[in-house]
């Protein structure tokens, strides 16, 4: 073979290995592509303040005729959350979150927590309506609300 066969079969062996090479690189930056999405993804469900109870509301006695009970609250999620606000109802019938976004309802700000951070919230309900509510005549409920650093239609969860 002469040199100049040897010099069209090397520039056709570095054409098909630079298009091999682009197709290669076109097929990294789809993934790249794909990765970015489904990070976006984690951090919008994953890496958030995850806030619930740590186990069961605890009945702290009575006081001036108020039955005191205590609600322990945990951020499980990996963000801290900038506020926590806790409130609490009692009524005699079912309620609805749309209750609690009523001016009539009293929050109480708890404040900034931190990933794994323990808070306790304290209600108070009268002693008669504890009587009531043994025999299955009232209904209660507690409902928090927390901020997170999240932009503006995505910051207030409940």
């Amino acid at each position: 073979m002469n040199l100049e066969v040897l010099t069209v079969i090397g520039s056709l062996g570095t054409a098909v290995a630079t298009i091999i090479l682009v197709i290669l690189l076109w097929k990294t930056i789809q993934q790249f592509e794909t990765t970015a999405k489904l990070s976006a993804v984690q951090m919008e469900f994953r890496f958030r303040p995850w806030i619930g109870p740590v186990n069961s509301i605890k009945a702290m006695g009575e006081a001036n005729g108020k039955n005191q009970f205590d609600v322990a609250m945990k951020n499980y999620g990996e963000l801290p959350t900038t506020q926590l606000e806790a409130s609490f109802r009692v009524d005699t019938k079912m309620m609805t979150k749309e209750v609690f976004k009523s001016e009539e309802i009293e929050k109480f700000n708890l404040g900034p927590m931190l990933p794994n951070m323990e808070k306790h919230y304290w209600f108070f309900i009268d002693c008669d309506l504890i009587k009531k509510a043994q025999e299955g005549k009232i209904k209660f409920s507690l409902h928090y609300t927390l901020n997170t650093h999240l932009p503006k239609e995505q910051a207030v969860m409940e």
